[in-house]
């Protein structure tokens, strides 16, 4: 068990800045961020934090090379899956559609129990003009997730369905 003393340098002053996000003041904190960077340029949680906070800004531009730098220096499970999410859905915002795929297709390799992946895909999708594509994906991940007695009733009707968009 890791003690304080133990952490990094940097995790403390980081895990304070996103603790300060519920006050909902991200222009404030993305300098702070990026100051944390400066000073530790390579570690993928920083950037991660860079990243997502951009994205919240709707600084899609600025998002992106802080996400790619996040996954290429690695990241914690949770992070790194949640990071492909992230640099999905902001290629996606820009226009990169088939990057955007590539990237989701490529996580969902990596972490096939981690259905957001799919919805995901399946906006990236629709946004590229693949709507029957984009539903059926939509759907089979509705299917395979939900619990609710009218859907489970129909669940092959749905799969059938589904099947034939393609």
């Amino acid at each position: 068990m890791e003690t304080p003393t133990d952490l990094p340098a940097w995790k403390e002053e980081l895990d304070a800045i996103v603790g300060a996000r519920a006050h909902g003041q991200f222009n404030q904190l993305l300098p702070r961020l990026q100051d944390l960077d400066a000073r530790h340029p390579n570690v993928g949680e920083i950037a991660y934090q860079i990243a997502w906070t951009c994205d919240t800004l709707g600084r899609h531009e600025q998002a992106l090379p802080a996400y790619e730098k996040a996954v290429a220096l690695g990241l914690p499970p949770n992070e790194l899956s949640n990071a492909y999410v992230g640099l999905g859905s902001t290629l996606r915002a820009l226009g990169r559609f088939d990057r955007s795929a590539e990237v989701l297709r490529a996580a969902k390799l990596q972490f096939p129990d981690n259905r957001e992946l799919d919805v995901f895909l399946a906006l990236t999708l629709h946004a590229a003009g693949q709507h029957a594509a984009a539903l059926q994906l939509a759907l089979e991940t509705l299917i395979d997730t939900t619990e609710d007695p009218g859907l489970t009733a129909y669940g092959r009707a749905i799969r059938h369905a589904a099947a034939k968009l393609s």
